[in-house]
């Protein structure tokens, strides 16, 4: 019996150490498998707050078979830190009358929102300024799955250049020379690289967070720089939030709204909660009278609200904090339709909110959004949206309420469905993770500038 036992106790003692070992050589080759290899880099910096702003401390390259990403890679050029790293790191600066150092947070996202009121979710709002494209597309790029560091494989070339956080820098008080200062330096910097010699530019792009004219000024008497008048540029593509509609190589893509989701879950379960909303009210209108600019139709708009009370309700941003997620959201939830007249160019960001809102966008000429986002909104503009004509508001020949009343209930519910499918397509998930099936306005931004990029080269 007791021989028996050391038997059976030798052949348990013998089975733990296959298993040990074979453990062991399980975890070897996983460690082998693809996965994400973090690349630490001299650039990195901390806010205040604890939150990096700029990964460029923790680069996350995806080591791939190659099988998925023929044609598809992109490689980040390295720039000297004074064209982003330096522009963040001195971002108390960036705007005289607002402090952008909360706002950079969170890899560009900005403070987290709160849930008040359950107005939105728990998980994944933030109070994104509308201007910090460049910081949030170049972070969710450090995550894209066909990074190469090789840039002879790639098919695209990324500057990242914050252009737009750079010339805000001096709006006010400030000389032509400080705004194209960068812009120069970039230029003849960027001539000389390897990277630019092998196609003259062709295969380059850039993300402009900030409205084509900002970077066109035509004139020395004019606001903004002239990045996009110079001709080192003209093979580049550029990416902005409001393209210029003579330029062949810029593209409109949607500004950053307030939510930044880090699974489709989320964006699910946002969905569903806007499409079961009630919504008392017939339309809304967000934002302030611009008596500076002669064609605004904003007065009208807002004289018309106020006269259509309750079925119109009004955040006059003039009186009211309309940079706080909550207050919009709850405004556009609530809502059948959402005005988006032009402001101080034809596009907002406005329209981007009233989609995740699950609101009808009503535009007012073709350039809000129908000639611009070609590649995030449908080509069949009715199927999500109402134009009113700005001339005929603008001459007080039509009312805004009778349009809007006229439009059957069948129509007005198939126009919401066709609005709540866009939200992933508007919006810009959390550059820290990766949706799963679902693509967001990066994902498609990426997909359609490489294809660009492959007819020019």
């Amino acid at each position: 019996m007791a021989k028996a036992f050391g038997i059976k106790k030798y052949k348990e003692i013998c089975c733990n150490w296959y298993v040990l070992v074979l453990l062991f050589v399980l975890g070897y080759l996983i460690q082998r498998l693809p996965t994400f290899v973090p690349k630490i880099s001299v650039n990195s910096f901390t806010m205040d707050d604890g939150s990096v702003s700029i990964w460029n401390g923790i680069e996350l390259k995806r080591v791939d078979d190659g099988s998925s990403c023929a044609g598809k890679y992109i490689y980040i050029h390295h720039l000297p830190s004074r064209f982003n790293v330096d522009i963040l790191k001195d971002c108390s600066s960036i705007l005289k009358w607002r402090n952008m150092c909360k706002y950079i947070s969170n890899f560009g996202m900005g403070p987290i929102a709160l849930n008040l009121e359950n107005t939105i979710q728990d998980k994944g709002w933030f109070a994104t300024d509308q201007f910090l494209l460049e910081v949030i597309f170049h972070n969710k790029l450090k995550r894209y799955k066909c990074l190469t560091n090789n840039y002879a494989s790639a098919t695209a070339i990324f500057v990242p250049f914050y252009a737009g956080l750079d010339v805000s820098r001096f709006v006010l008080g400030s000389s032509n020379f400080q705004r194209d200062d960068n812009s120069i330096r970039l230029a003849n910097w960027i001539v000389k690289t390897a990277e630019w010699k092998r196609r003259q530019g062709r295969d380059h792009f850039s993300t402009l967070g900030r409205i084509s004219i900002d970077f066109r000024r035509e004139s020395e008497d004019r606001w903004g720089s002239k990045l996009l008048l110079l001709p080192e540029f003209n093979n580049m593509t550029f990416l902005d939030i409001e393209s210029d509609s003579r330029s062949t190589n810029e593209f409109a893509i949607p500004y950053p709204t307030y939510f930044h989701p880090s699974s489709d879950k989320e964006i699910i379960e946002w969905q569903e909660k806007v499409r079961k909303m009630d919504r008392p009210y017939l339309y809304t209108f967000v934002g302030c009278r611009r008596p500076n600019i002669s064609t605004s139709i904003r007065d009208q708009i807002i004289q018309q609200c106020i006269s259509s009370f309750p079925r119109c309700q009004l955040l006059d941003c003039k009186t009211s904090d309309c940079t706080n997620p909550v207050s919009i959201m709850k405004m556009f939830k609530k809502s059948v339709f959402c005005l988006q007249p032009a402001g101080d160019s034809y596009t907002r960001r406005s329209t981007f909110d009233s989609i995740l809102a699950g609101c009808i966008p009503v535009f007012f000429h073709p350039n809000s959004a129908y000639t611009q986002y070609v590649w995030h909104l449908p080509n069949n503009n009715t199927k999500y949206s109402v134009l009113i004509s700005e001339e005929a508001l603008r001459n007080k020949n039509v009312r805004i309420e009778e349009i809007l009343k006229e439009i059957p209930e069948y129509e007005v519910e198939i126009m919401r469905k066709e609005v709540i499918r866009l939200i992933p397509k508007i919006i810009y998930a959390d550059p820290r993770s990766s949706l799963e099936t679902l693509e967001d306005a990066f994902d498609i931004a990426v997909q359609k500038v490489i294809q660009i990029i492959n007819n020019k080269i």
